[in-house]
């Protein structure tokens, strides 16, 4: 072998022992972009934002998220999750202020992470988070029937549910709405059915291959589509002007910072938490997912994107591929850049109908149909957390919706922890002996109250309070109201063991 064969031999040895997996990881990253690119620019025109800004989350998602310490095999990038939010925030405040807010968003996270809070996501109840994921499934499919019919979304969820019968009914005689709606529902139809194909057809993605035949069809068939308006990347990006800030001190603006915060990070770890369960390698670790977020959002912030979560989606296909390391995403985010770099006007020819028919197909998934069966037969208060945060996001909004599934979780918690007994001995002669356990709250206490009032009103009772484990301030009040009105009544005084 000559001299330069020989160094180039060593200089292939020497990559392969310092990055023992790269080959499948390239592999791997290949996979995401491919699954990653549609989901990116659905998402985008699905809030309302130019379609290069999701891109330019993926990227940075891929990059620099990718290159930190946390969830190794997770990707991250632009989340179906968030559309509802996003497309609500822009309408009010407009993309500029959209910057400030996704930035206030990675800041918050970076501090919630330095914190160590992190870990403390974990404790948020699943039926509340899977709730908050199906109403904004809800929400998605709503919204994005109405570009699947070339029609015009109603603002608010519920009149986006009402108003989709007059859709239907208004597309049956419009040629340009059928071939709209026919080329969305072919883009669902492909989905669904992709994972039934052959293993070697279904190495190409099946949004990827979704998108594809839907941009063929409108192509081949000259279908009077809309598709995708394309701007140029560094047209598309605009850092927030120091005017935005000024928005932080109004109080719409704040709730909206707080939601993207809280909603963002706890299906980045939600996620983190399901990939673990995909592999084994290293386990995540949450505090420092959480500032790789954080990082990410204050990065797109800066440059006026969208905000970006952990997707399962992308993660689980990179997992699936073979990807050992997080070479992996970040070179996914590289494949992304170039593409937005070299080939932006591919995106020109993506018809709308087919991004709203991937959308419709992830908010669908995000309904856990199943998973509500199962907990009304098993546990039907979480059940009910869930059906409600769902319908208070559909008809309220995202944040209140939120704030009701977990006010309604902390109170069915307390309901339960608040669990009392009472047993009573009575030999027909002498005191009456009434022994209190539990956690006494006022949340049982008419169920108390009414128990001791049961007792014989003309016999002394002795009432032992030492097995109660917690005995708040309105329950101590009224027993020692209610031995008061005992010893009135002409017996001898209750007497009361404390706890």
């Amino acid at each position: 072998m000559t001299p330069a064969t020989v160094t180039a031999v060593k200089a292939v040895k020497a990559v392969k022992s310092k990055f023992p997996h790269l080959r499948k990881d390239f592999a791997a990253s290949l996979v995401v972009f491919l699954v990653a690119l549609p989901l990116c620019v659905g998402v985008a025109v699905a809030s309302g934002v130019p379609a290069e800004l999701g891109l330019v989350t993926g990227i940075v998602g891929g990059i620099v998220t990718g290159l930190m310490r946390g969830s190794s095999l997770q990707v991250s990038g632009p989340a179906a999750g968030l559309t509802v939010l996003v497309f609500e925030a822009v309408q009010e405040f407009g993309l500029a202020v959209l910057g400030v807010i996704v930035l206030a968003t990675g800041v918050l996270q970076i501090l919630m992470g330095a914190l160590g809070l992190g870990r403390w996501f974990r404790a948020i109840s699943v039926s509340v988070v899977e709730g908050m994921l199906a109403g904004i499934g809800l929400v998605l499919i709503a919204g994005q029937l109405y570009p699947a019919l070339a029609a015009k979304a109603p603002a608010s969820g519920p009149d986006k549910i009402a108003g989709l019968p007059g859709a239907f009914a208004d597309a049956l005689g419009d040629g340009r709405a059928l071939a709209s709606l026919a080329l969305g529902a072919g883009t669902v139809a492909v989905l669904v059915l992709w994972k039934h194909t052959p293993a070697k057809v279904r190495t190409v993605p099946g949004p990827l291959a979704a998108v594809g035949l839907a941009t063929l069809a409108a192509l081949a068939l000259s279908l009077p589509v809309a598709t995708v308006e394309v701007r140029g990347l560094l047209d598309s990006v605009q850092p927030p002007p120091l005017s935005a800030f000024g928005e932080l001190a109004g109080f719409d603006v704040i709730g909206t910072i707080v939601a993207f915060t809280l909603i963002a990070s706890a299906e980045s770890l939600f996620s983190a938490a399901a990939v673990d369960r995909l592999h084994d390698g290293p386990r995540t670790e949450y505090d420092k997912e959480l500032l790789a977020q954080g990082a990410g959002n204050a990065v797109c912030g800066l440059l006026g994107a969208l905000p970006m979560t952990a997707v399962i989606v992308r993660s689980a296909a990179n997992v699936q591929a073979g990807a050992r390391t997080k070479a992996s995403r970040v070179l996914h985010g590289v494949w992304l850049l170039l593409f937005a770099a070299l080939l932006p006007d591919v995106l020109g020819y993506i018809p709308i109908p087919a991004l709203a028919g991937i959308l419709v197909y992830s908010g669908a998934k995000l309904v856990p149909a199943r998973a509500i069966a199962s907990l009304w037969r098993e546990h039907r208060g979480e059940a009910l957390i869930l059906v409600v945060t769902a319908v208070s996001i559909v008809v309220v909004s995202m944040f209140e919706g939120v704030l009701i599934g977990l006010a309604l979780a902390v109170v069915k918690t307390a309901w339960e922890a608040s669990h009392i007994r009472l047993d009573v001995v009575d030999k027909g002669a002498g005191p009456v002996e009434a022994y209190l356990s539990g956690n006494a709250t006022f949340l049982r206490l008419p169920k108390i109250l009414d128990s001791l009032e049961a007792l014989p009103q003309d016999r002394p009772v002795r009432l032992d309070l030492s097995g109660l484990h917690h005995l708040d301030h309105a329950c101590r009040t009224a027993l020692e109201n209610w031995a008061e009105r005992h010893s009135a009544a002409g017996t001898e005084p209750v007497r009361m063991t404390a706890v």
